[in-house]
């Protein structure tokens, strides 16, 4: 009975006690308002060009990008390789349990603030009374024991809405986890998607050179055979035997380049470089996606987790103004008491053994040397500091879309060029060999249309990896679709797979 009363006590004063918090309450920053990425107009579609990679990409405005973005390449050994990125990402497990730790945070936040903490104790003491302290002189002194079994409660009124911001601040660095988790996400697939293509670019690129050697070798040869019959010099010959030793010269950067990537690559699957065995992708196979969506600028910031774990933290420094607020304002905690207490073990279940106790608090802090007033104006330069944070996230966001549409436009000019100037560049070469053998051009011609096709071929693999690498770097910037995905339908996340 004693019990039900404390408890309907302390529930009629929470509710008449508890109001409004402190502080102001968050609200998202506005959207921004604006139309378009870039101050020029975004065209319909790029220009296209022959060959692998050169098809014209279409701009879709307003539209949502899928949440397995990196599928429209069509490539196995891609989905493979996010497969594998997905399921061993040692940073992307670091995400998942630094999201579990926030959200047990605030179930603790929760527990320890805003419900009543019950505890039950139980102790036995012995004891020796000594009269004197009563004023009776030569008295013997008295030994007894003294058992104790109780449960205590404690609750602090949330009158000012201190604990509810504590726990809303808690709260809003569980949102920041888990947009830092989105982000990781997006920055894994990514890193794999164009890192996967650098290396197939290179490896393109070591390939073309490899043809270019062996050509260029079989030149020095012909030109050696005709030294021998008189019909050329040496000077001849030490150039073409240059032009093969300038273009061997290229393949050691290549080759290592190839090698840090491959190195690179691994470590983002989550394998040993040593010991990791990665499919091959060949830049040619890669399906260029040929339909872009674009969402709208208004929503780019609910949809970068970059912005939204920036937002997540500035609504974390406005609910800390309420908690620093509130710590100037008095306290309300509550304490109670439940129990039996007696000098022998079998009195404790006697009517006349029960203790009880109920304690109501007032604390008002009237002079901390400026400290509390002193947070307060910190946690809103906190608030400010957050503030210009998310103002300069959103910016890089839009910047990032920008360039990645920029970019998009002018990869695909660049690859139109780069290859009709290897065309070129081929035609020439050719021209210039059949001349040679008849006479009608010196080596000089030779070694200048050679060292032309040489350029114009390894800078039209390199535009058509750019066009690829653009691509995946667009779909990131525009957030990645991570709002699409739901629950995923197999353990690498990829369908059909």
């Amino acid at each position: 009975m004693v019990q039900l009363r404390f408890r309907t006590i302390a529930l009629l004063l929470s509710a008449t006690l508890t109001g409004c918090a402190v502080g102001p309450n968050f609200h998202p920053p506005a959207l921004p308002h604006t139309q378009s990425y870039t101050a020029c107009y975004l065209p319909l579609h790029t220009v296209s060009s022959p060959g692998p990679g050169g098809a014209a990409q279409h701009f879709l405005p307003c539209q949502n990008i899928p949440a397995q973005w990196w599928t429209l390449f069509r490539s196995p050994e891609l989905n493979e390789l996010i497969c594998r990125g997905l399921a061993n990402s040692p940073t992307l497990k670091a995400g998942q349990a630094a999201l579990r730790q926030a959200q047990e945070n605030l179930v603790a936040q929760i527990g320890s603030t805003l419900l009543p903490t019950i505890d039950a104790q139980a102790t036995a003491e012995r004891e020796r009374f000594s009269a004197t302290t009563l004023g009776v002189e030569r008295a013997p002194g008295q030994v007894f024991n003294l058992y104790n079994t109780s449960v205590n409660v404690s609750y602090t009124l949330d009158v000012f809405g201190g604990l509810r911001r504590q726990a809303e601040a808690v709260s809003a660095l569980m949102d920041n986890s888990n947009f830092e988790l989105e982000a990781t996400y997006l920055t894994l697939t990514a890193n794999i998607v164009t890192t996967a293509i650098t290396e197939a670019s290179l490896r393109a690129q070591i390939e073309a050179t490899h043809q270019l050697i062996a050509a260029q070798a079989s030149e020095v040869n012909i030109v050696r055979q005709q030294l021998r019959l008189g019909g050329t010099s040496m000077v001849d010959v030490l150039a073409q035997e240059t032009q093969l030793a300038q273009l061997q010269a290229t393949l050691p950067p290549l080759e290592k380049n190839l090698e840090q990537t491959h190195h690179a690559l691994a470590v983002l699957v989550g394998d040993l470089p040593s010991e990791s065995q990665l499919p091959c992708i060949d830049l040619n196979k890669l399906h260029l996606p040929t339909e872009l969506p674009i969402s709208m600028p208004s929503l780019l910031v609910r949809q970068r987790p970059d912005v939204r774990a920036a937002e997540a933290l500035l609504h974390q420094a406005s609910a800390q103004i309420g908690v620093a607020t509130a710590n100037l304002l008095p306290q309300f905690p509550l304490t109670a008491s439940y129990g039996v207490e007696a000098n022998i073990p079998r009195d404790l279940f006697t009517p006349d053994a029960v203790v009880a106790t109920l304690i109501g608090q007032v604390a008002q802090p009237i002079f901390h040397g400026g400290a509390l007033i002193a947070q307060r104006k910190g946690a809103i330069a906190a608030y400010c500091q957050a503030y210009d944070q998310y103002r300069q996230t959103v910016l890089q966001g839009f910047q990032n879309v920008a360039d990645s549409l920029r970019a998009v436009q002018i990869d695909a000019v660049a690859l139109r060029d780069e290859t009709q100037a290897e065309i070129a560049a081929k035609g020439s070469l050719d021209l210039t060999r059949a001349q040679m053998r008849l006479g009608g051009v010196d080596y000089l011609a030779l070694l200048n249309a050679q060292r032309q096709y040489q350029q114009t071929r390894i800078a039209r693999i390199q535009a058509q990896a750019a066009r690829y690498t653009d691509t995946a770097a667009l779909f990131q910037s525009l957030g990645g679709g991570w709002w699409n995905r739901g629950p995923l339908p197999c353990k690498c996340g990829i369908k059909g797979i």
